[in-house]
């Protein structure tokens, strides 16, 4: 991956919440929606944040993707059996980036995928791969490299999954991994085919039902944020003829890629940034709780996962 990622990215990490972090790492979500472009492309390491999902908003996720499924003709979706929290649970391959209404107007994805572009830009997912042994480690907001001594335990203990309707985002350009970004289709708005869904439909309320679940993870410091003034500068040089862009986000000036030597946040100041996502938003990394649980080790976890065959 080393020499795909524009940035100071060498194993890059991205904090979710359940059970948003899950259904990407097992294959069921495709798509990861943010306020901010995908800086990165290649690997992206997925962590779960320490938040416990409830019941409601579990049932309402996985109603949501077994509705839009069911349009390509998909009914036997497996979800996972569990969704653990505070943990390295796995990884997946950012191919591209497309704005919402790209997305939602590209023929040549099938209706369901198209159907996640509920969010202002979407970062388009392949190959998920999960950790045979989650492991615990604390989160930042935005996206952080993983520690080298985690990155080196972790990845021997990868096994690919099995999506139950795998989708290949086809590059503009097979030559430069950047070239599916924002702008980088070529079609006309008005003529596209863009989903529509009927009002009565069961589809509407999956859709309605998860962003309703989402909206457990509040803008509440909004305010506190943008006076403080802050704005971080993320790198859009492949979107903009300047190298770099000052993104505004809808939770706060804009969410900041790395976390490295920042001060953490306690855990009721995080945000969210975008509706079906499960992921933290604000202008500083935050410290994940750590629950009362044993520990492992990177040493002991590296042992564990000797024998493991890599996938």
């Amino acid at each position: 991956m080393k020499g795909r990622n524009h940035g100071n990215f060498t194993n890059p990490c991205l904090t979710m919440h359940q059970p948003w972090a899950s259904l990407l790492v097992h294959g069921i979500k495709r798509i990861e929606g943010r306020s901010w472009p995908a800086p990165i492309r290649g690997r992206l390491w997925i962590h779960a944040a320490s938040k416990v999902p409830d019941e409601e908003t579990i049932k309402a996720m996985e109603e949501f993707y077994r509705e839009i499924y069911a349009v390509n003709g998909i009914t036997n979706l497996k979800f996972p059996q569990h969704y653990p929290v505070s943990r390295l649970i796995g990884c997946v391959e950012v191919v591209g980036c497309l704005r919402r209404e790209e997305l939602a107007a590209w023929d040549k994805m099938p209706e369901g995928v198209r159907l996640e572009a509920l969010t202002d830009f979407c970062w388009l997912c392949e190959r998920p791969q999960r950790l045979i042994i989650p492991f615990e480690m604390r989160g930042y907001q935005g996206v952080y490299n993983l520690q080298k001594k985690i990155y080196d335990a972790a990845v021997r203990g990868l096994s690919a999954i099995e999506c139950p309707f795998p989708v290949k985002f086809p590059l503009p350009d097979t030559r430069d991994p950047f070239s599916l970004k924002p702008g980088s289709l070529d079609f006309c708005h008005s003529e596209s085919k863009v989903v529509e869904l009927d009002e009565s439909s069961s589809l509407r309320s999956a859709i309605a039902g998860a962003r309703a679940a989402a909206t457990q993870f509040s803008k509440k410091d909004q305010n506190t944020i943008e006076k403080q003034g802050k704005s971080y500068l993320i790198r859009t040089n492949e979107l903009e003829a300047s190298p770099f862009k000052e993104v505004e986000t809808s939770a706060s000036s804009s969410d900041r890629i790395s976390a490295a030597n920042s001060p953490t946040l306690d855990n009721n100041e995080q945000t969210q940034s975008s509706l079906i996502n499960g992921s933290s938003s604000g202008g500083e990394p935050f410290k994940i709780e750590q629950r009362r649980r044993p520990i492992v080790s990177s040493k002991l976890f590296a042992a564990a996962v000797r024998g493991l065959k890599p996938s």
